[in-house]
């Protein structure tokens, strides 16, 4: 097609056509976005001052400079960390072959050595994490894996005796829980299995340790109907289930409940809890005076964040591998532990937490970082001091015990004095 121009006919073929005009325009296509400021104008355009052009080239090898700076660090970051990941593999690989080779044959006479302590401080390699933990535990219960399948066998029955529609299931559990007999709380596990690590997905329903959890916590619910099932008991059983075979971890697990500050949370022995709670402030007021009168002022008592902590040995609050690794020493050193982890947690945030109110800080201590730096949370740990006046943590929570009982009503600083 032609048209008319004021220089005479002209078609899309012409060159001076202003469809010409655009595409040549169009045809502009620069390397990248940063490159725009080296290409000259196009010819329609006034031509850049020299001044200018100069001044644009600086700032592109700049940028170029900074991109090249960036990209340095960046591979020297990643650099370093997998020469710190390929240090931490040779570690616990050495590591492993010391537990194994060394140590667990001769258990009996090595577990309570300097060397071995220090080992254990340091974290259990996982490949060696659930013998360690079995023959720390110990099996003071005499419990037998026969004794586990007979009490999964009755936890198994009376699920099929008391299966209910799920219409009914609420006004079923509000009867289990106004029930003496405490053997009806097995139909809570079935709820509580499902908020078990969800980011991990192999707990909940149809997940390759759903049946495993499940058989766990019914079979410990016949086993002592006295204690029954307990929201917080499925963490603790399914860390165990990582790390053991069935039969052994439903041992361990047993066994792990059976302990005095245990089996006082999962009993809701009030009385014994204010009495951990009291020896627990002895030691934070000794350790850290200021959060802990922060504490006070704000009236942020320990009930309200040791119990989620101490009801899940830290598996719900803190990240898995974290948790896993204050367990190793729980296991070592037993309840005081717990308590001294608390301190240390507190230690590592004091700074955060004094600069808080109750209603942040209760908030902030119920629902921890999710990451929390392992070496600097140990740290703070071993930085803290479990004596108070020349008394040890047993020594603390024997003499507040002995006051509650003589009807004292002193706070756990004034018992001792």
């Amino acid at each position: 097609m032609e048209y008319e121009t004021k220089s005479g006919r002209a078609g899309p073929g012409d060159p001076t056509s202003p469809r010409q005009g655009v595409r040549k325009n169009l045809d502009f296509e620069p390397l990248s976005t940063t490159a725009l400021i080296l290409e000259d104008r196009p010819a329609n355009l006034p031509a850049k001052p020299a001044e200018e052009a100069q001044k644009h080239r600086q700032q592109y090898e700049e940028m170029v400079a900074q991109a090249k700076k960036r990209e340095l660090k960046d591979a020297q970051k990643r650099k370093k960390q997998l020469e710190d990941r390929c240090k931490l593999e040779e570690s616990i690989g050495t590591a492993a072959q010391i537990w194994n080779q060394e140590i667990l044959p001769n258990w009996s006479t090595m577990c309570t050595s300097r060397r071995v302590r220090d080992l254990w401080w340091q974290g259990i390699p996982p490949s060696v994490r659930g013998k360690v933990w079995s023959l720390a535990v110990g099996n003071e219960l005499n419990i037998t894996h026969e004794l586990y399948n007979i009490c999964l066998a009755r936890a198994k029955e009376k699920w099929r005796s008391t299966a209910v529609p799920s219409t009914e299931t609420e006004g079923f559990l509000k009867d289990v829980l106004d029930s003496s007999d405490r053997e009806s709380s097995l139909e809570l596990i079935k709820l509580d299995i499902s908020r078990t690590f969800p980011q991990l997905c192999i707990f909940q329903q149809g997940g390759p340790y759903y049946d495993v959890l499940h058989s766990i916590l019914g079979a410990y619910t016949c086993y002592r109907p006295d204690v029954g099932y307990v929201q917080g008991m499925s963490f603790i059983a399914a860390v165990l289930i990582l790390n053991l075979d069935t039969a052994d971890a439903f041992i361990a697990f047993a066994n792990l409940l059976n302990k005095p500050c245990q089996m006082a949370f999962f009993r809701v022995d009030h009385s014994l809890m204010l009495t951990y709670f009291a020896a627990f402030e002895v030691f934070f007021e000794e350790n850290l005076p200021k959060l802990f009168a922060h504490f006070k002022k704000n009236n942020l008592t320990p009930d309200i964040y040791l119990i989620d902590w101490i009801f899940t040995l830290y598996s719900k609050s803190l990240p898995l591998d974290l948790a896993c690794r204050v367990w190793d020493v729980f296991c070592r050193d037993g309840e005081e532990f717990l308590f001294r982890t608390a301190l240390g947690v507190l230690r590592l945030y004091q700074d955060v937490l004094t600069a808080m109110d109750f209603i942040h800080m209760a908030q902030f201590l119920t629902r921890l970082p999710d990451l929390i730096p392992p070496e600097q949370l140990f740290q703070h740990i071993a930085a803290v001091h479990m004596t108070s006046r020349n008394r040890k943590w047993a020594q603390v929570l024997q003499t507040l015990t002995e006051q509650k009982k003589s009807g004292a009503r002193l706070s756990g600083a004034e018992a001792l004095s």
